[in-house]
């Protein structure tokens, strides 16, 4: 699937998508500029494991010109090339085992939505994107919010495309939606889904049960050293038989306590959650995970691409570019997050450091 390195400028074709694109993005690049200037760069063999072809009579490997490179990938679909991408990952990421013990393990996927800033003009209002992510930091899916709109009509369709089997869906309170529900339940996936007020009825019921009578179910101390702050989480969980909303079947409640070291400023948070998981099906201290591991997008992707793409301040504007570009990210990030780096800023220096490196991580060389 991610293998072919043809660079014939043909539109929505991102299984063609040269690898030495892809390549250069592993290795660090920011800009279409940096991308050109690897693939000129690029050695004989480098580009030959690329399946350029290599001129008949002179046995030099011709490579596309940079301006032929921008009208590639500005002419891409996004929609497949975010599901070539997803399946990718998906197929190549070492997965757990089936069962541990006799519980079933559980993926958790978060869907969370990020404006490109830099894509604004006057003309054209900012490309906003809806990913769905592993926890463990592997994009699976993305997709484009229609302008005029919102990320709610985004969020089937963009799940659409991954296998949600065994499964647990974690989003904000702007997608606990009904259909959103009954969607997932139909795919064979469980939720937790925050509620907030802008579902009254619902928030009110959580609200008003008995909560210093449940018992706690998980309880969590963490001292957060880089925000100088210290936290203490506690979960309770309620079953319910009936709930308005598709398949609920148990009630949450996070209370976190949080004490910034330096002024001693204590701030006491609730938060309250709904789940599909029955009792028993999964313990107190996954679903604290789940629910913490929620805000991992932020971290693992969105400020990655930010941080050490610095995506905010690119000023990439034309047709599929910004989308293209951010896809190519995810990509990246997801590669070296399967091969176990935590700093991607690190990890990208080290694959920048040898060509060899960034064509097998996307297994261009035996």
């Amino acid at each position: 699937m991610l293998t072919s390195c043809d660079a014939d400028d043909h539109p929505q074709a991102p299984p063609r998508n040269p690898p030495s694109q892809r390549g250069r993005r592993i290795a660090g690049a920011r800009s279409l500029a940096a991308v050109g200037e690897w693939i000129a760069d690029a050695p004989r063999w480098a580009l030959r494991a690329c399946g350029f072809a290599p001129d008949p009579l002179t046995g030099a490997v011709p490579v596309p010109h940079p301006a032929t490179v921008r009208r590639l990938l500005a002419r891409l679909d996004g929609d497949v090339l975010d599901e070539t991408i997803g399946a990718f990952l998906a197929a190549r990421a070492r997965r757990p085992e089936d069962t541990v013990g006799k519980r079933p393990v559980l993926r958790a996927i978060a869907v969370d939505g990020k404006t490109l800033r830099g894509s604004r003009h006057a003309a054209q209002a900012a490309v906003v994107l809806l990913a769905a992510m592993e926890h463990a930091g592997s994009v699976l899916a993305q997709r484009q919010v229609a302008d005029k709109s919102n990320e709610i009509p985004a969020f089937a369709p963009l799940l659409d495309t991954v296998d949600l089997t065994g499964s647990v869906i974690t989003a904000d309170a702007l997608h606990t939606q009904h259909d959103h529900g009954t969607y997932l339940r139909a795919r064979d996936a469980h939720y937790v889904a925050i509620v907030k007020k802008n579902h009254p009825g619902l928030y009110d019921r959580l609200r008003r049960l008995p909560w210093r009578e449940i018992t706690l179910d998980h309880y969590d101390r963490a001292r957060a050293r880089a925000r100088a702050r210290m936290e203490i989480r506690r979960l309770k969980t309620a079953a319910f038989a009936h709930l308005d909303y598709p398949d609920a079947r148990q009630a949450l409640q996070v209370v976190r306590w949080r004490r910034e070291l330096g002024s001693g400023k204590l701030t006491i948070e609730r938060v309250y959650l709904i789940t599909s998981l029955p009792p028993g099906a999964a313990t107190g201290e996954q679903l604290a995970s789940w629910i913490r591991g929620h805000w991992g997008i932020e971290n693992l992707l969105h400020h990655v691409r930010d941080r050490t793409f610095r995506e905010d301040d690119s000023k990439v504007r034309t047709a599929q570019l910004p989308r293209t570009m951010a896809s190519l990210r995810n990509l990246a990030i997801g590669l070296h997050r399967q091969d176990g780096h935590t700093n991607i800023a690190a990890a990208l220096r080290h694959a920048a450091r040898d060509y060899g490196r960034p064509l097998t991580a996307l297994g261009l060389t035996g």
